[in-house]
């Protein structure tokens, strides 16, 4: 078995891990439902598989950012099978470049998920706060766009595209 394929399994064991987590109903009718779940555990730490998950994730990105398009493709369609991880997993962020740059690659390799509007959302608030800490960021967006998607999964352009774009300051992304 390659070594691709071995992530896979490792991800898609993590993914079961997490998935009755991540689909568990909340109960909207719960007038604490919102502080229930800022204040409850962790998906990853309820689970008991935060550090497999991270380094789960680290293999991930390594692999993306050093593959061809055609790994970066099997990442991105491993992502979309495994939302559960996707929705769960995520490394600390560092208020570096290359902290930014990591976060970019997770956003990238995420290619959207279920909304694209989360993700832009997602991106806009990381870009505020690398800029906050003085982080130049459009050379590292067009760096993470260059290794992104070209499909426009939603019709509100792709990752690709999203990143040139909040690159430039245009639409209303950073």
């Amino acid at each position: 078995m390659g070594a691709l394929a071995e992530l896979e399994e490792w991800v898609a064991l993590i993914d079961a891990c997490l998935e009755p987590i991540a689909t568990r109903p909340v109960d909207l009718t719960d007038p604490d439902w919102t502080r229930t779940l800022r204040e409850g555990p962790r998906p990853l730490d309820e689970a008991g598989v935060r550090p497999e998950a991270e380094a789960a994730l680290r293999d991930v990105l390594s692999r993306y950012e050093q593959g061809d398009e055609g790994v970066r493709a099997a990442l991105r369609a491993l992502m979309e099978r495994c939302h559960s991880f996707r929705w769960a997993t995520t490394l600390p962020y560092e208020p570096t470049p290359e902290g930014f740059r990591q976060r970019l690659l997770e956003i990238s390799v995420g290619d959207q998920g279920h909304d694209t509007r989360d993700m832009m959302v997602e991106l806009n608030d990381l870009c505020e706060r690398a800029r906050d800490v003085g982080v130049d960021v459009r050379p590292l967006l067009r760096d993470v766009a260059a290794l992104s998607s070209g499909v426009d999964r939603y019709g509100m352009g792709s990752t690709r595209d999203i990143l040139l774009r909040a690159s430039r300051g245009e639409g209303g992304s950073p």
